[in-house]
């Protein structure tokens, strides 16, 4: 099996990743936890689905592999956090690092829009089109992921001065 066909079977596997963080927020609306169903959950886990249905239908491999890569690290650190913080009160002092996960987050954004402008540019092997709207697409969750950060971290701050 080649490279790029590898590749595109793990991006397969990532799209089926997206298919349980969606589930993930069916469960959120049947257990009534309302209160973990924000804008920017629906919006990305619903949308995510789409996109990588798109993305392993029509163009798995290399550009779109970088983009699962990525998201799964941020996954495993951010599945890690909740796992820790399921274990109790005893744990929480330990978990000050929940900020750093959304920069994280952040970042990854960052680094994906880069990656797709850089391929873009040097007329990578990718539809110039969907390069356009992924990189639209991570731009929004850019706004998004930092608006939330703002209103968790910078203004709680200011509030607690």
């Amino acid at each position: 099996m080649s490279a790029e066909a590898e590749m595109a079977d793990v991006c397969w596997l990532f799209f089926f990743s997206k298919v349980i963080d969606m589930i993930d927020t069916v469960f959120f609306v049947l257990r009534k936890k309302n209160n973990q169903l924000t804008f920017l959950h629906i919006f990305h886990h619903s949308t995510m689905v789409f996109n990588w249905w798109l993305g392993v239908k029509y163009v798995p491999g290399g550009q779109s592999f970088f983009c699962a890569m990525l998201n799964s690290l941020v996954h495993v650190v951010m599945y890690s956090y909740y796992l820790l913080s399921s274990l109790g009160a005893w744990i929480q002092p330990y978990l000050w690092w929940k900020r750093y996960l959304t920069q994280f987050q952040i970042v990854q954004f960052v680094l994906i829009v880069i990656h797709i402008s850089y391929g873009h540019y040097n007329n990578c092997d990718f539809p110039s089109t969907l390069s356009v709207v992924l990189a639209l697409y991570c731009l929004t969750l850019l706004v998004f992921f930092s608006h939330f950060y703002i209103q968790a971290y910078l203004r709680k701050s200011k509030k607690l001065s």
